[in-house]
């Protein structure tokens, strides 16, 4: 497509769809329930066949987003196509019959995230092992070698087991405050 993706998403979508455009690049930000018609609408009217990359964000503590980025060769137009989640039920419909590629982004954000897509053809585990337990992408993940080793990242002095004494011991990230310590 030749012209402005950000107006061509306005005329289209009007006020569902908030698209700005910043160094070349556009980002439309888009109701859960317009996922897949902004991204049939990328690839059919803006020229953006070339589906280069889906994943998840763990925006606490309502929400997760969906991020997508596709690119028309033509046109030399890229569009980073964002959506929200609920935490609660993160279910989102799947655009794998708009852009193949997308089958293994959304399985791996799947498992490291929890979000459902919706209507994929074969959403399950990609690449941790069987019997895996949780989503270690996600914010409230607990990282339990972070307990059974002490962090080993001093950032300031005194914050390590050598030298001077430390004001008071930090735990790693994420690990919760009550965790692997002896009260």
């Amino acid at each position: 497509m030749t012209g402005d993706p950000a107006r061509a998403l306005a005329d289209r979508f009007g006020e569902r769809v908030q698209a700005t455009e910043s160094f070349g690049e556009v980002t439309a930000d888009v109701p859960a329930e317009l996922w897949p018609d902004l991204l049939t609408f990328a690839r059919d009217e803006l020229g953006c066949e070339f589906f280069d990359w889906l994943t998840g964000v763990d925006d606490p503590p309502e929400a997760f987003s969906v991020v997508a980025h596709v690119y028309a060769p033509t046109g030399r137009t890229h569009l980073l196509a964002r959506t929200s989640v609920p935490r609660a039920d993160p279910r989102l419909p799947s655009v794998t019959g708009v852009y193949r590629g997308a089958n293994w982004h959304e399985r791996e954000t799947f498992e490291m995230f929890g979000v459902i897509f919706e209507g994929h053809p074969h959403l399950v585990p990609l690449l941790l092992p069987d019997g895996f337990e949780g989503h270690p992408l996600r914010k409230d993940f607990v990282l339990a070698a972070r307990v059974a080793k002490a962090w080993p990242g001093a950032k300031e002095p005194g914050e390590s087991d050598h030298a001077s004494p430390s004001r008071r011991k930090t735990l790693p990230p994420g690990v919760p405050p009550d965790w692997g310590r002896d009260g």
